[in-house]
């Protein structure tokens, strides 16, 4: 999970760099990200995968992380990195209460309370009506859609093996959002193609191994390791564009990870 939560940031700062460059736009971001993706997982997907295509759970799975990633490069074509990946957590908030009261994953009411104390931190990064850019709410979308997301992987997690999952879930997004990378299309160029390329392998890396992650453990229990994205996302924005939070965001993600670090050691 820790590998995985720090290539995904990885993977939307290749997107960043393309779109608030002007380099493409945020649908041909997604769309690319996913047929590269589909691409690269494709050698190594089973003989008889496709069969999973006749699941309706696996088209809905996949909707939903092809609106999160939608909403996400939309929101970072505009936003700093950090702030953008602070309002995206409300997933984990989300995919708990999800986790909970769909699948009927246990709980206690001290882990409750500390997700939403993580929630309380992610209104302080968008601050909405109260001086909070109103592109980050794109942030707080991709959210919901990633929170139910990682529900849904734990939710089929039985269903196939994790790479079958990846490779479905490629292939579905890329014919999902097609006519919109198509309609899309940037000029050819050797940056353009590197960070299209870094954008979708490290995006296809990061949601493998979260796949091995869920596969083996509730997502009632991994949700808060999910936060070590927004460690990733402040130093690459720091090192990248010489980007920091100012002292609201600060604050709300010293409160967000302190409580993802804090539900997290519940576990033990």
């Amino acid at each position: 999970m820790f590998i995985a939560m720090s290539m995904i940031p990885a993977g939307d700062l290749c997107g960043k760099l393309l779109t608030s460059s002007g380099l493409a736009t945020p649908g041909f971001v997604a769309w690319s990200r996913f047929a590269s993706g589909a691409l690269l997982v494709l050698p190594f997907a089973p003989r008889g995968c496709l069969r999973l295509l006749k699941d309706w759970r696996i088209w809905l799975r996949a909707s939903l992380i092809t609106g999160g990633i939608l909403s996400i490069q939309t929101a970072l074509q505009t936003e700093a990195i950090a702030d953008v990946f602070a309002a995206f957590f409300i997933g984990p908030v989300i995919s708990y209460v999800l986790s909970v009261t769909l699948l009927r994953e246990s709980t206690t009411p001290l882990r409750a309370i500390l997700m939403g104390a993580g929630f309380c931190g992610v209104l302080l990064v968008v601050r909405p009506g109260f001086g909070g850019s109103a592109n980050l709410m794109y942030a707080v979308l991709a959210g919901c859609f990633y929170g139910c997301f990682l529900t849904a992987s734990r939710w089929l997690a039985h269903v196939g093996k994790p790479v079958e999952l990846s490779f479905t879930q490629l292939l579905l997004s890329a014919l999902f959002l097609l006519p919109l990378g198509l309609s899309n299309l940037p000029e050819a160029s050797l940056s353009t193609a590197a960070l299209t390329v870094g954008s979708a392998t490290f995006s296809m890396l990061g949601n493998l191994l979260l796949l091995y992650a869920y596969s083996r453990s509730e997502a009632s229990r991994l949700a808060p390791t999910v936060y070590f994205q927004l460690i990733a996302a402040v130093l690459l924005g720091w090192a990248v564009f010489d980007q920091l939070p100012d002292l609201l965001t600060w604050a709300g993600l010293l409160v967000v990870i302190s409580a993802g670090i804090a539900s997290a050691s519940l576990r033990r």
